[in-house]
């Protein structure tokens, strides 16, 4: 099976690429390498691939958000699955950096999901996010909720992207599976995510900034538990039989949550990463900002049900092992 993977340098999607690598599945990457966080560690993330993997990986520098790139990159391939992880990322970089979003999250979104309706694609799975459920405010967040009223660009432009995979499922019956990520961190992580910036503050001796005076709750999930979760709908498409699908689709259309189903106290993650870190934290705690949103917590029902997937890690036995590869990758005695 040949799988291309977007977003293959970042986090999640050099995660996913490994765990496919591993099972024996050819696969092909691309990813544009930008400068929202350092390319540095997204190189490093592709070296790391590259000393285990070998030639079973081959990667391209592409910008999915050009038509015309990515078609003159997909000419040559037959591509059995797509998984879609590239995007935009980032609630507070779009408030001042919205073009970027629209033109990852939208335009991008249509160049992938045109790609699979003319390869044919046996199954898309891609990317969305928990900030979809915006200003919902009853937990936990289930798949069936409406989710209509987003409190930032980001969240807008992902549920955007649902909206136009089930107009494809509909209408070219692409069997495709979104997934509505929640507050990933594990190693590898992204330097931009609160995991790793309190990580970075602790061990430099600096201020934590703690918005909404820290009193947030997130259902922080770790890496491991979420490529599982990517692996069980990779080989499980939606069936086009007409049914309601998780999510409420009658096209071959699934939309899961894949979270830790514990939506864990803020303060609790930093306990845990003082005890992880050896140090104490500063505290510089700060009102809620614009396009944040105090609690996020996953509902699991749809994808217990339908995949059997269930996550194993808690945040007592993850947040260490990011700081063990943090400082491995830091170089911190």
């Amino acid at each position: 099976m040949t799988v291309l993977v977007t977003g293959a340098a970042g986090f999640i999607g050099s995660a996913t690429v490994r765990a496919l690598l591993v099972r024996g599945e050819r696969v092909v990457g691309i990813d544009d390498l930008n400068e929202y966080y350092d390319p540095a560690l997204k190189r490093a993330r592709l070296a790391e691939i590259d000393e285990h993997h070998g030639k079973a990986f081959t990667f391209h520098q592409v910008d999915f958000a050009d038509e015309g790139a990515l078609a003159e990159f997909a000419a040559p391939f037959r591509f059995d699955r797509i998984v879609h992880f590239g995007a935009q990322a980032g609630v507070r970089y779009s408030l001042t950096n919205p073009a970027a979003y629209a033109r990852s999250n939208l335009m991008g979104q249509i160049n992938i999901l045109q790609l699979a309706r003319a390869q044919e694609t046996a199954h898309l799975v891609y990317a969305s996010s928990s900030s979809v459920y915006g200003a919902n405010h009853s937990l936990p967040f289930r798949v069936e909720d409406r989710a209509d009223q987003p409190v930032s660009l980001y969240a807008a432009t992902k549920k955007s992207g649902e909206l136009m995979a089930e107009s494809y499922a509909h209408l070219y019956r692409l069997p495709m599976t979104g997934l509505r990520f929640f507050t990933v961190y594990g190693p590898w992580g992204r330097p931009d995510m609160a995991m790793w910036l309190f990580t970075a503050a602790l061990f430099a001796g600096l201020p934590l900034t703690l918005f909404n005076n820290g009193e947030m709750r997130r259902d922080f999930t770790y890496i491991d538990d979420i490529v599982r979760g990517v692996l069980a709908c990779v080989d499980t498409a939606p069936i086009d039989n007409g049914e309601e699908k998780a999510g409420g689709s009658n096209s071959p259309h699934a939309i899961y949550n894949l979270g830790n189903h514990r939506s864990e106290e803020l303060m609790r993650m930093i306990g845990l990463l003082e005890q992880a870190t050896g140090k104490t934290a500063i505290l510089d705690r700060q009102p809620m900002q614009p396009g944040d949103v105090k609690d996020t917590f996953a509902d699991l029902t749809a994808i217990e049900r339908d995949l059997g997937f269930a996550p194993t890690t808690s945040i007592d036995e993850g947040i260490p092992r990011f700081v063990d590869w943090f400082k491995r990758y830091h170089r911190i005695d």
